[in-house]
């Protein structure tokens, strides 16, 4: 029955004439390499449809069909555009230099021409697909939880988070917990409360390897001047004081709703989210800990619907904006020697909690950029799989053994042995022809994409 349904689908979309528009939100927590990531994507496919032997799966999924690839017009759009050129530019240079990560919202956007298969070649037109991806922000990713948490629920668990974590984040806390439980509903203590909160937050965010880090909009401001209702902090209690920051809580995640009911994301069918698993590791059972607990709350606070009407093209277009299709990435991938990421894919499936009518696959471990080469490593000895590549700044090549990567929550015998630091390797350079080397980026398009190619 259901393959019968998407033979039916499949043939819809086929007959629909025009062109089909997807947008994917890009997003992802702290460090994880989003911009790093979007450039790859956009060199690969450009070297793609030039006919280019890259992204051999893709190739695949679409039974060597040819894909022309051209960037779309910008044409009225009031998104800017994501600086795939200079970004790329980067990654291309001699030495190769990661990109700077970006700082606000922007768009990548591509038109994609798909030939026929060869029966119905001569019958119908190609296939066309504007395909957006929209850079959103990770910070703002980890907004969404607080959709369904009330200001004394947040205010509580933040702070026993803060009181957990580094030490200054003492100045905040001393300032918090000295309040009298009757304070007044001051601007001025409003103001201070708000300046110590946000700059624990930065701290933590720059200094640390904790991505549940709310609210996002502290972190990362949206364009132009803040609304008085951005000046708030977590804070229990039920003092005029109290009563303030929770009005402007409230109105916080307003502005949140709106941005996803009828804003930039609304508009978003399919979610990428894109994780550094392996520094979290590196850094301890503190840091896998936050990681774990931030993934699991935007999993759960995404919306998916995978319903039978959403499957037929004309109908899904009337019906309301929606997430059907979301994949979790744990980058970094060729950090770790070949053996070991299938575990690493299975322990980013473990860290998600994905609803059963979730679509399948859903956890992957990429490398967009590739930085390191497999090589067998005689170690104490014994031969293991490792890499190797050029750690910044070095010229030399430099082997790296970090650990076995478990494939489910690391329990007390793992932390035992602590799993290493994983080195800041230089990017591989660019192929001919601009393709980017890359690692299971083309099985994460077809994961994002493939019912539609």
């Amino acid at each position: 029955m259901s393959a019968a349904l998407g033979s039916l689908s499949t043939a819809l979309t086929e007959l629909v004439p025009g062109t089909r528009h997807v947008r994917v939100a890009v997003t992802g927590l702290a460090r994880a390499g989003k911009t790093a990531l979007l450039a790859s994507v956009a060199a690969n496919l450009l070297a793609f449809g030039a006919g280019l032997p890259v992204l051999p799966l893709l190739a695949q999924h679409l039974a060597r069909r040819r894909m022309k690839v051209t960037m779309a017009p910008a044409g009225a759009a009031d998104l800017p555009r994501f600086d795939h050129a200079a970004h790329i530019a980067a990654l291309a240079a001699d030495p190769p230099r990661w990109p700077e990560r970006t700082q606000s919202v922007s768009l990548l956007a591509f038109d994609l021409t798909i030939a026929r298969q060869v029966v119905l070649g001569d019958l119908l037109p190609p296939k066309r697909i504007r395909l957006e991806l929209l850079d959103y922000p990770g910070e703002w990713l980890l907004d969404l939880p607080l959709l369904a948490e009330d200001f004394r629920t947040w205010s509580e668990a933040t702070l026993a988070r803060l009181e957990r974590g580094p030490a200054f984040a003492r100045d905040f806390l001393a300032f918090a917990r000295g309040l009298p439980a009757d304070a007044p509903a001051d601007e001025a203590l409003a103001a201070s409360g708000h300046r110590l909160y946000r700059a624990a937050l930065l701290r933590l965010r720059d200094e640390t390897r904790l991505s549940l880090l709310q609210p996002g909009r502290f972190l990362m401001p949206p364009p132009g001047p803040e609304p008085p209702w951005m000046g708030f902090f977590p804070l229990p209690g039920s003092s005029p004081l109290c009563r303030l920051l929770a009005e402007r809580y409230d109105a916080y995640r307003d502005a949140v709703r709106r941005d996803l009911v009828q804003g930039r994301f609304a508009a978003v069918d399919r979610v990428l989210v894109l994780a550094d698993v392996l520094a979290a590791l590196a850094a301890g059972p503190a840091a896998f800990a936050d990681i774990a607990a931030a993934l699991s709350a935007a999993s759960e606070a995404l919306r998916y619907d995978t319903s039978l009407l959403r499957r037929i093209p004309l109908l899904d277009r009337l019906l309301p904006p929606r997430i059907g299709r979301v994949v979790f990435a744990a980058t970094k991938a060729d950090h770790v020697a070949a053996r070991q990421r299938r575990n690493l894919a299975a322990l980013m499936a473990a860290l998600v909690r994905l609803p059963p009518e979730a679509p399948q696959p859903a956890s992957l471990a990429v490398a967009a950029v590739r930085a390191t080469e497999d090589f067998v490593w005689a170690l104490d000895g014994r031969n293991v799989s490792a890499v190797r590549g050029r750690v910044l700044g070095e010229s030399r090549m430099t082997r790296s053994y970090p650990g076995e990567v478990p494939d489910h929550s690391p329990d007390a015998a793992f932390w035992a042995h602590p799993f290493l630091d994983v080195p800041m390797f230089e990017p591989m350079r660019a192929l001919p022809g601009g393709a980017i080397p890359e690692l299971g980026l083309d099985a994460l398009l077809v994961a994002l994409l493939g019912d539609v190619l």
